[in-house]
C-alpha cells in the first residue's frame, strides 16, 4: 500500500504562487505515474498536470504550473505560478505504478484559496 501526504496549500492572492508537495511511501517511487488533480466546490474533479517520464498539462495551466519530482525524497511537487481565483480548488496527488489507466493511490487533498 502507498500512502501519499500533500502539503503546501494556503491562501494566497492573485497572481502569487504556492509550491504544493507530494510525499510518498512507496520504494522506487520514480518508476510510478503520478499526477495531481482538483476540485474546486460543487465542480467535478479535474486533472492538472502529469509526469512520467516526461510532463503534460491541461491547458488551463499551461505556463504557469510546473509538475517535477525529486526521486531522493520521493517527492512530487507542483510549483503553481500566476495563481488565479480560478485556480482555488482542492488538490490532490495520486500514483500508480501502471503507466496508464486509473490511479490506484491518492492523496487526502491541500487547500489552495486564490483571493482576487
Amino acid at each position: 500500500q502507498v500512502q501519499l501526504v500533500e502539503s503546501g496549500g494556503g491562501l494566497v492572492q492573485a497572481g502569487g504562487s504556492l509550491r504544493l508537495s507530494c510525499a510518498a511511501s512507496a520504494r522506487s517511487f520514480s518508476n510510478y505515474r503520478v499526477a495531481w488533480f482538483r476540485q474546486a466546490p460543487g465542480k467535478e474533479r479535474e486533472f492538472v498536470a502529469r509526469i512520467t517520464w516526461n510532463t503534460y498539462y491541461t491547458d488551463s495551466v499551461k505556463g504557469r504550473f510546473t509538475i517535477s519530482r525529486d526521486n531522493a525524497k520521493n517527492t512530487v511537487y507542483l510549483q503553481m505560478n500566476s495563481l488565479i481565483p480560478e485556480d482555488t480548488a482542492v488538490y490532490y496527488c495520486a500514483a500508480s505504478i501502471k503507466q496508464t489507466g486509473r490511479y490506484d493511490y491518492w492523496g487526502q487533498g491541500t487547500q489552495v484559496t486564490v483571493s482576487s
